[in-house]
């Protein structure tokens, strides 16, 4: 072994921007084909209220968080064995290259979407690669007493974008819808460059076989999860949704029966991709406890807040539905200050205080904004609901930073890109079932209220009882994702039964104008969404006892990594490998087994 550089963190705030910045791109690009999606189905000619086209909607949506959250463990653990710089930088490559491509896509209808779905999908592998090792990169990269600020930073990043997303979606996609995609692309050149020339592998490498069987056990089973909640959303029959569709019910039993065959898997194979014994470390398991149920808790927000915003609030006060996507993503802008405000400095005041009352405390706030939300009127005071979010993004930001640097500093120093993957799974799965749970929950909530007063409301209009009947018992599905798309559905609904060539001129505009139908569902979607919240309320609480049982630093039990000292630091060359079946030492003093 060779003698490592004087100060073997030089170079550290280099690479906190590099991973911060890809880190950002990835969940903005999450979250700016949420916002754009009116503008991309108009551009390549596809209507998403069509029954048949809901499916393009939900995988357009939902694919790149799916894919992302099926790869990362893998991902971590590649980049344990072959590198995580490595990995990072392919990650970049793969990015860019499929942001291009969704940007040219020259085909029209489902073959477009089709088209768009796959490049998405492909996208989904290189955001993969990058968040499933920058963690473990800025962990490598940092000392202990700065780990908290700089997983902050990182962390913090990777939630605002999906918000930044949103604003960006809103500004671009009205002058021309590939700009959502071309907007990644210059910042992916930059950062592949950056990253091949500044970036070192400091992280110590353990060889190891590739687990096949695990790999393909935990894949299969996680994505017949994920797509069994993306048609259990969808109509089945004569149900308003597709939970008893004996497909659905298939998909969701094998999934978790193979996710359980992959965790027996895991303990016999010797070199696991998800390493089982890590979660006799407490930190490590509690800490993925509360990341679990905050994710679930508050993925399906943005959405729920989205649909609220450009559904309801914003046509009832005087806006276009052409323009509810920008407006929905700038009045959501308190909740990303929240974030940019608590995140770093909780990361900071975690690395001296530790990570539990932070985090403990941000999900305790997080329960009661979400209460205090619930009493909010549907039509509410815009500086109330301000303050609210303000308040939610804060909480956010006390917990996902010391949350996410308590996790990494428990891990053996050979075990943090696994470790982090684990960890990065476990939210990016939980979001995509919160999105599941939300849309189920406030799809049931309109279920049983929507299609009364549809069918009042339309009869007092002038509209024939029969034709109303028929329009008022149409799935909900349509309804709600109208409003997420700040469409208005009473001309695509009403449309096909020739009644409104037969109504006054006025109450006709007044019916598809911006008044009628967001004051019309109002009342049917306050429903759903006091259940929604009741969920996210329990979720937060569950978070913040696990946030509390992790103990205090330094107590955990487990194969965790001990203090720092100067004199332990092992002198290991930047990308020296450790030799498998032996002992190697962490930057923090500690020993672990490689696999």
């Amino acid at each position: 072994m060779t003698v490592q550089d004087a100060d073997p963190y030089r170079g550290k705030w280099s690479v906190l921007s590099n991973t911060t910045l890809g880190v950002l791109m990835a969940t903005i690009d999450a979250s700016i084909v949420l916002i754009s999606l009116p503008d991309i189905f108009r551009g390549i000619q596809l209507d998403p209220l069509t029954p048949g086209n809901t499916s393009y909607f939900l995988w357009m949506l939902m694919g790149y968080m799916l894919v992302t959250a099926v790869l990362v463990v893998s991902f971590g653990r590649l980049g344990d064995m072959f590198g995580r710089v490595r990995m990072y930088n392919i990650g970049y490559v793969v990015f860019t290259v499929f942001s291009i491509l969704l940007s040219v896509t020259w085909m029209h209808g489902p073959a477009a979407a089709v088209y768009m779905i796959v490049m998405r999908v492909f996208q989904g592998v290189g955001g993969a690669l990058i968040m499933a090792n920058s963690g473990a990169i800025i962990t490598d990269a940092f000392p202990r007493t700065q780990r908290g600020l700089a997983l902050g930073i990182n962390a913090v990043a990777a939630i605002a974008g999906s918000f930044i997303g949103l604003v960006l979606g809103g500004v671009l996609a009205p002058v021309d819808w590939r700009l959502v995609f071309w907007v990644s692309v210059p910042v992916g050149v930059a950062g592949t460059i950056w990253g091949y020339i500044n970036l070192r592998d400091r992280g110590i490498r353990t060889p190891a076989r590739i687990d096949w069987l695990g790999n393909l056990t935990f894949a299969v089973g996680l994505v017949a999860v994920l797509v069994a909640i993306v048609y259990g959303i969808e109509p089945y029959g004569g149900h308003v949704m597709g939970w008893t569709n004996p497909l659905v019910i298939a998909a969701l039993a094998g999934g978790v029966a193979l996710l359980g065959l992959f965790a027996w898997i895991e303990t016999r194979v010797p070199a696991p991709m998800f390493r089982i014994p890590l979660f006799r470390i407490r930190a490590f398991t509690a800490g993925n406890l509360a990341s679990l149920m905050a994710a679930l808790g508050r993925g399906g927000l943005m959405f729920i807040l989205i649909i609220w915003l450009q559904g309801i609030w914003l046509p009832r006060h005087g806006y276009s539905f052409s323009q509810t996507p920008l407006w929905a993503g700038i009045y959501m802008l308190p909740l990303t200050a929240g974030f940019l405000i608590a995140g770093p400095a909780s990361g900071w005041l975690s690395d001296r205080f530790g990570a539990r009352p932070f985090a403990t405390g941000g999900m305790l706030l997080a329960a009661l904004t979400f209460g205090l939300m619930e009493v909010l009127p549907v039509n509410f005071s815009y500086p109330v609901f301000a303050v609210l979010l303000l308040a939610n993004g804060l909480a956010m930001g006390l917990f996902a930073s010391p949350n996410r640097a308590a996790i990494m500093n428990s891990l053996p120093a050979d075990q943090r890109g696994q470790g982090g993957g684990m960890s990065t799974t476990t939210q990016n799965s939980a979001m995509v079932l919160s999105i599941g749970i939300f849309f189920t929950l406030i799809i049931t909530g309109l279920a049983s209220h929507l299609p009364t007063t549809l069918a009042s409301g339309l009869t007092a209009q002038g509209v024939p009882a029969a034709a109303a009947a028929r329009v008022a018992h149409l799935p909900p599905t349509a309804t709600v994702f109208g409003a997420f798309l700040g469409y208005n559905p009473i001309a695509s609904l009403l449309g096909p039964t020739g009644v409104l060539s037969h109504l006054p001129h006025a109450r006709v505009v007044y019916l598809t104008g911006r008044g009628f139908f967001p004051s019309l569902i109002s009342a049917p979607f306050a429903s759903g969404l006091h259940e929604a919240f009741d969920f996210a309320i329990v979720a937060m609480l569950i978070a913040a006892a696990a946030s509390w049982l992790r103990g205090k630093p330094g107590t955990q039990p487990g194969p965790g990594p001990m203090p720092e000292t100067a004199a332990a630091r092992p002198a290991v060359s930047v990308g020296q490998n450790a030799a498998p079946g032996r002992n190697a030492m962490t930057p923090e003093g500690g020993s672990t087994t490689s696999q």
